[in-house]
């Protein structure tokens, strides 16, 4: 009994003794980085000391420190940022879907403002501007140097007033000039219309009316097709939609899947990760779904691509998407104003996260941009051919009913209008075209 005291005693002093040996550094070590911190903010109070009195100019206090608030956000990563109470009621008024601008979203690469894309009949589109476009200067001011919110407070200005954008554009030797005027944004989510005896749903932003405007879109098209056995797919136009509310991009992707996961999201702390999941029942009543996305789509958009890709539910078409894969956080802050805070990055179903790498389609396609050379001489090959019923006195053809030769005549003229289609966008034409093989293959 003595030994065994004698050896509880000495364990519980060797226990002691090592947890005296791991602790005692790591309290010191803790202690070192608390007085490195309290230098580093001494620091920062002396030099905006400095600032504030011997400057050339008087500062404003307030504005001093937002600028280092943002400044410490900005250098985080390309979307955190500090929102002042004006920019955070707009931000409020953009995710309701109005606001003033020129209609395109942008973010900041190598100290460059990028078009992510140009939001659909906007100021910015009718003028020209693409996705991928670096914008260096507004109104002949440099943009280099300044943070995106700062370029950005550089392109807003009154409903009705005229913005020279710089633009450098892959594939263009020389800058070039574009003038904007600037108008009230009125963004609708969704825009549904049918293409032979497919629906499209053009899905420009997630904002608040996304998920409604979709699913009455759809609804409204299938009613005046006649009903769901009419259609023969859906094709999802997320090009150039530059993303918005996860809660939306999570509805759309339910819209379209019975069961399984669309999205997760992982943050710093394991415990902070969240799974998001499909519940039953499909919008589409599970008829084929071609999604389209390009460069432009992004954040919101490539969550839908990218959950409707690993769940085998749509073919997804295009061109790789933006790969912006993080989630930001919008936390009030005093004042009225608000801190915009990546806070995690998301994963598609299968696990890959697509930060900086983006949905690599399952079919590549690409918008052919067509010279003026080309144009011409596809004019020249486009031009009335005739054929056997053209030549006067051809023989009729007797073996069908009238009733079979105007089917004829009205499945050739669907063919016509989707040839048709791949001038004006050839990415459509192409999703239409798989819509049409895999209803043949299903009616086989």
């Amino acid at each position: 009994m003595k030994k065994f005291v004698i050896a509880a005693l000495s364990g519980s002093l060797a226990g002691i003794i090592a947890t005296s040996q791991i602790a005692g550094p790591l309290v010191a070590q803790e202690a070192k980085n608390n007085a490195s911190v309290y230098e580093q903010l001494d620091l920062f109070g002396d030099i905006f000391e400095r600032i504030r009195i011997q400057y050339v100019e008087e500062v404003e206090a307030g504005e001093l420190i937002e600028a280092a608030i943002d400044g410490m956000l900005t250098s985080l990563d390309p979307h955190s940022s500090y929102l002042s109470p004006n920019d955070a009621e707009q931000m409020r008024v953009q995710t309701r879907g109005e606001f003033g601008g020129l209609g395109i979203e942008v973010t900041q690469e190598e100290g460059f403002v990028k078009v992510v894309s140009p939001m659909d009949d906007t100021p910015a589109d009718e003028a020209g501007v693409e996705a991928g476009d670096f914008i260096t200067h507004v109104n002949g001011e440099s943009l280099l140097g300044l943070t995106l919110d700062k370029a950005v407070d550089l392109m807003r200005g009154p409903v009705g007033s005229e913005i020279v954008i710089t633009v450098v554009r892959e594939g263009e030797q020389e800058p070039f000039d574009v003038s904007i005027i600037r108008d009230t944004i009125k963004l609708t989510a969704v825009r549904a219309r049918t293409e032979g005896t497919s629906v499209v749903l053009r899905v420009t932003t997630f904002n608040d009316q996304t998920f409604a405007n979709l699913e009455e879109g759809l609804m409204e098209q299938v009613e005046e097709a006649g009903g769901m056995d009419k259609i023969n797919g859906v094709v999802l136009d997320l090009r150039n939609n530059p993303g918005g509310l996860l809660t939306q991009a999570i509805k759309v992707s339910d819209a379209f899947l019975e069961e399984g996961e669309i999205v997760s999201t992982r943050g710093r702390n394991p415990e902070d990760g969240e799974r998001f999941n499909a519940g039953a029942g499909d919008l589409a009543d599970g008829k084929p779904i071609v999604v389209l996305i390009n460069g432009g789509s992004a954040s919101a958009s490539e969550i839908v691509a990218g959950a409707l890709q690993d769940h085998r539910r749509a073919i997804v078409v295009g061109t790789k998407s933006f790969g912006k894969g993080s989630v930001q956080t919008v936390m009030p802050l005093r004042g009225d104003g608000a801190m915009r805070l990546t806070t995690a990055r998301y994963y598609t179903p299968s696990g890959r996260s697509i930060q900086a790498l983006g949905v690599s389609p399952d079919i590549i396609v690409e918008q052919p941009r067509r010279s003026p050379a080309e144009e011409e001489e596809e004019e020249e090959n486009n031009r009335p051919s005739r054929s056997e019923a053209d030549l006067r006195g051809s023989l009729n053809n007797d073996s069908l009913t009238e009733d079979e030769i105007r089917q004829i005549e009205e499945d050739r003229a669907k063919v016509e209008a989707t040839a048709a289609l791949r001038e004006q966008d050839y990415q459509m034409a192409y999703a239409i075209d798989i819509l049409k093989g895999l209803s043949a293959f299903d009616n086989e």
